[in-house]
């Protein structure tokens, strides 16, 4: 097994971190974005990754947080070609040299001839399988719009960073509805920051498409909050792409979990979804 490549060396510039003070998610996706576009050229996968048509699955694991001024690259290589094709990239901080966010990539799509040689020795996250929600018409409507300019891929149609700032939308949404304001976030400095999410991606809206995401809350615990996303076609109401989204309420100031206080606990008690 060969080791990994190279595909991204950057920085995490200041307007692309968030309330939590952090580097925010949707611009480690833009960076996989194109860690996976050139991954894909190296293994002769570029003209499939241009035409899509297929789904894929994107399981993240985030490990320490990245801040303004962070340097940082990422390593990728494939690393599975049983049921589709698996791909890995770990985002490592420059500076120390720790992975601070694992992606694992999964294409459900068939190509022959990619020899076993290509495949890359792997140490990432393993992921648990997670309770789904049984009753997604309990979903409730957190963001709606048509996908704009800036929310395409080099390819042409909704690329992963501009579902991700949908998906953040939604959960900005969520949070608000428990009582996590901005207004909360601002004066008690408390927010919410995701450790782990899961995006399964069906369709690829093009420009002017109309779409629509509902949400609800999957788990409640002591800081914690875990939500369910889906983001459908506004006009047919065709899936196009679903988030678990697992995260704990931030201290600010600490950078550790902190207890969710009683009053949105009990907002969040009143969104939480019954669970398979």
């Amino acid at each position: 097994m060969g080791p990994a490549s190279e595909t991204y060396r950057g920085a995490a510039a200041p307007w692309e971190c968030d309330v939590t003070e952090h580097f925010t998610l949707a611009f480690y996706f833009d960076r996989v974005a194109m860690a996976e576009a050139l991954l894909a050229a190296e293994l002769g996968l570029g003209e499939l990754l241009r035409e899509g048509g297929f789904a894929r699955c994107y399981d993240v694991r985030l490990a320490r947080e990245l801040n303004a001024g962070s340097a940082f690259q990422i390593e990728s290589g494939l690393i599975g070609l049983d049921g589709g094709l698996r791909f890995g990239h770990r985002v490592v901080d420059a500076t120390t040299g720790d992975t601070v966010t694992w992606f694992d990539v999964h294409w459900e799509a068939e190509v022959a001839g990619l020899p076993v040689s290509r495949l890359t020795a792997w140490e990432g996250s393993q992921f648990a399988p997670r309770a789904e929600p049984t009753d997604l018409a309990r979903l409730t409507p957190t963001a709606a719009g048509r996908v704009q300019p800036g929310d395409l891929d080099e390819f042409g149609r909704m690329g992963l960073c501009g579902m991700a700032h949908k998906f953040s939308h939604s959960a900005v949404q969520t949070i608000s509805a428990v009582g996590l304001t901005a207004r909360y976030i601002e004066t008690d400095r408390r927010s919410y920051s995701t450790f782990e999410l899961r995006l399964r991606i069906a369709g690829s809206p093009g420009l002017g498409d109309r779409y629509q995401i509902r949400s609800g809350i999957t788990h409640l615990g002591n800081s914690s909050l875990h939500f369910a996303h889906m983001m459908s076609d506004a006009a047919s109401g065709r899936e196009i792409a679903r988030v678990g989204q697992y995260g704990v309420q931030l201290d600010l100031d600490a950078r550790r979990p902190a207890p969710l206080a009683a009053e949105l606990r009990e907002r969040a008690q009143r969104l939480l979804l019954p669970q398979a």
